[in-house]
């Protein structure tokens, strides 16, 4: 059965009501919820619809806490869902299309880290290193939903107890998202984190975008401006060495609007390493502030995909290791660059080298940290 989540604006007060199926979005819009299915061991898997004032729509599941889908307007408003995802539950118990990404996203070498003089053993799921969290990280769990006030437009908090020893991890670790979908366009996404133990938490959101809308071919002629003028060094299986260097006369220097495509088989060590494009490029910003990360142009569509964060780095990716086995939505093979991501958090590796951004989190601090995917037509 569907419920629809009516959002009630009165002058400063921001009202929730549940009114039935079929009910149109007001002037707060709305958030309906619908069954998508069931994990492995029964329990039910919901999807919920946030619909702002401008009729855009962003579908979020309680499995992984995945954007299934996020349909905007190109410059004739028509919408197309422009997210990698699927058609069914199943599909994404294998899959990290548009999840959550912890408690650690991107790679720790080794699998362990040590953290005040104890050394914790991870999962090595990515040759000899971790990544993303584990054999079951957070894109793999059902996560707690429930819609929540706010001023910009419909809002679903999402909430996990990650318990002491998840995937190799120390503490408790009680993490809170908020998706909140504004009346200006723009996907806000607001990450906090406590834990009763000192841990590392590095979150982000693993959505593969294409501008076009999915599964309309592949994203090389999409153009993308990224501010930075370095990125992390890394070893041949994407570690990085501790260093950062200039990306000026590189493949990867984005510091003016290029296509993806132009450069991404060019002659160059690291982008052989990933295949492609698969590096986090560390962002010209004062320390926490909401800044600029990167600005991505669709020709076709006059699409424009504005990207801020709070976070230091934003590793981007482009979607090498598809090979057209992995079927999307409507039955279309996801054929090797078809789809890109810009996961805005802290570098990779972090607990092995002191001069990055500290992932440490105490008992007593709080995690935060808000990115915002915002959308235009030029």
């Amino acid at each position: 059965m569907s419920k629809v989540f009516r959002l009630l604006m009165i002058p400063g007060i921001l009202m929730l009501g549940l009114w039935s199926c079929g009910r149109q979005a007001d002037s707060a819009g709305s958030i309906s919820v619908n069954q998508f299915g069931q994990m492995p061991d029964g329990r039910q898997v919901d999807i919920y619809t946030l619909t702002n004032t401008n009729g855009v729509t962003a579908e979020i599941t309680t499995l992984g806490g995945s954007i299934v889908s996020l349909r905007v307007p190109d410059t004739d408003e028509n919408l197309d869902d422009i997210v990698l995802g699927y058609d069914n539950v199943e599909a994404y118990y294998t899959s990290n299309f548009g999840a959550i990404i912890g408690r650690y996203a991107n790679r720790i070498a080794d699998g362990q880290f040590e953290l005040n003089g104890q050394v914790y053993t991870l999962a090595q799921n990515n040759g000899e290193n971790h990544l993303h969290g584990g054999i079951k990280g957070f894109d793999d769990v059902l996560w707690n939903a429930e819609p929540v006030e706010s001023q910009e437009g419909p809002a679903l908090q999402l909430s996990y107890l990650s318990e002491d020893g998840e995937e190799g991890y120390p503490g408790n670790l009680d993490v809170t998202v908020v998706y909140t979908l504004t009346n200006g366009n723009a996907v806000r996404i607001e990450y906090s984190a406590t834990t009763d133990a000192p841990s590392v938490v590095n979150l982000t959101n693993h959505s593969y975008f294409n501008l076009a809308g999915e599964g309309n071919g592949d994203v090389l002629e999409h153009r993308l401006m990224i501010n930075a003028d370095r990125i992390l060094e890394v070893h041949p299986d994407l570690i990085p060495t501790g260093d950062s260097i200039s990306v000026a006369g590189t493949p990867m220097d984005f510091t003016s609007p290029m296509e993806i495509g132009a450069r991404i088989n060019a002659d160059y060590p690291p982008l052989e390493y990933g295949n492609g494009y698969d590096h986090c490029w560390v962002i010209n910003r004062e320390s926490g502030e909401l800044a600029l990360a990167a600005r991505v142009t669709e020709p076709s569509t006059g699409r424009v995909m504005e990207v801020y964060t709070t976070e230091p780095g934003v590793q981007f990716y482009t979607g090498n290791h598809l090979d057209g086995s992995t079927v999307g939505k409507r039955g279309v093979p996801y054929e090797q660059h078809f789809g890109f991501a810009l996961e805005c958090q802290h570098y990779p590796d972090s607990p092995h080298h002191p001069n990055f951004p500290s992932t440490t989190l105490n008992p007593g601090e709080e995690y935060t940290q808000t990115t915002i995917y915002k959308f235009t037509t030029q």
